[in-house]
């Protein structure tokens, strides 16, 4: 695999886009980014995961997948060695990253909704007083 094959397999993901961020290639939904090609140069993809994600893929495959050093890399940023990783792998990897990131961006619609429902309940229970 390379950096194109990661390109394509990311903007197969419903609703995906490729942005830059930093100058480098990086991969969104909802406007947020759950991908980038920022270590293409070292032969890596980044995927944004969760430090559980990221803990069961290094397990699995150590020899594919990587911690990003630091602090990113303790919050589940992890990186994927390109000329190594399957197309399958690959493709599992980044829907994992891709779902992750669907799953927050619909978490705080969810809690203003919940909010703006415990206000009109607030305001009923005023106007009943």
């Amino acid at each position: 695999m390379n950096a194109n094959d990661f390109r394509r397999i990311a903007l197969r993901l419903e609703g995906a886009e490729e942005g830059s961020h930093h100058g480098q290639a990086d991969f969104r939904v909802g406007g947020k980014i759950f991908a980038t090609l920022a270590a293409e140069k070292q032969g890596y993809g980044n995927l944004m995961l969760t430090p559980e994600q990221q803990a069961a893929f290094v397990e699995e495959l150590p020899g594919v997948f990587l911690p990003i050093h630091g602090g990113w890399g303790r919050n589940g940023a992890t990186h994927v060695r390109l000329a190594v990783v399957s197309e399958d792998v690959l493709e599992g990897a980044l829907r994992t990253a891709w779902k992750l990131r669907m799953e927050k961006n619909a978490a705080p619609a969810k809690k203003g909704n919940e909010r703006r429902k415990r206000t009109r309940q607030n305001k009923s229970r005023h106007k009943q007083r």
